[in-house]
Parts: structure tokens; C-alpha cells; sequence
């Protein structure tokens, strides 16, 4: 990875941060909530950079709709987030597997 990667990674991510500032206050806390635990859950492709981005599409749409955040997700956060990443191997996943591995040796 050059600096002109690390220079577009960064400002990918400010556009990114002030697309989220433009939401309504409740959508932030939500998003915000989102962004926790799916950095701790830890799913190998959030770095790709496809699904925060895509959370922030789909919440500018039901801004856009009129509608509240939990008529979109629902009223569970943690259980949204799972359904969004259930095909998605985790570093969790990852690791137990290495440990799984190392065990059957």
C-alpha cells in the first residue's frame, strides 16, 4: 500500500463521516451503535470498505422515505447487524478454526 492509498483510503472515509453527520440525530446513534459492534464482531470484509457505505445508502433512503430508523432495522440493533453480516466469516471464525486446526494435529 503506497501513501497516495493511504491518501484516498482517508479522505474515502471524512466523505464517508459527513455523509453520516447528515443524517437525523437518531439515525447517527444508530449508526454509530452499528459501527461498534460490527468493528468488535469483526467480519473479515468490513474492510473492504462496501458495507458501512452501504448502511449509510440504505438509511439516506429511508430519510428520504419519511421513515424512522427503527421502522427500517427494527428494535434490535445486534440482530440486524448479524442478519447483515451472516454470511460474512468473522475474525472470530477465523480464529476458531485455527484453533480447531491445531487441535486436530
Amino acid at each position: 500500500m503506497g501513501i497516495q492509498d493511504i491518501i484516498e483510503g482517508k479522505k474515502q472515509w471524512r466523505a464517508h463521516v459527513a455523509r453520516v453527520k447528515a443524517l437525523p440525530p437518531d439515525y447517527q446513534i444508530v449508526y454509530k451503535e452499528m459501527q461498534k459492534y460490527l468493528f468488535k464482531v469483526g467480519p473479515v470484509d468490513l474492510a473492504d470498505g462496501r458495507l458501512l457505505p452501504g448502511i449509510v445508502d440504505f438509511f439516506e433512503e429511508g430519510v428520504a422515505a419519511g421513515k424512522g430508523v427503527m421502522q427500517l432495522i427494527g428494535p434490535d440493533v445486534a440482530a440486524f447487524c448479524d442478519d447483515l453480516i451472516k454470511d460474512s466469516p468473522t475474525y472470530a471464525d477465523l480464529y476458531q478454526q485455527s484453533v480447531t486446526g491445531k487441535a486436530g494435529s
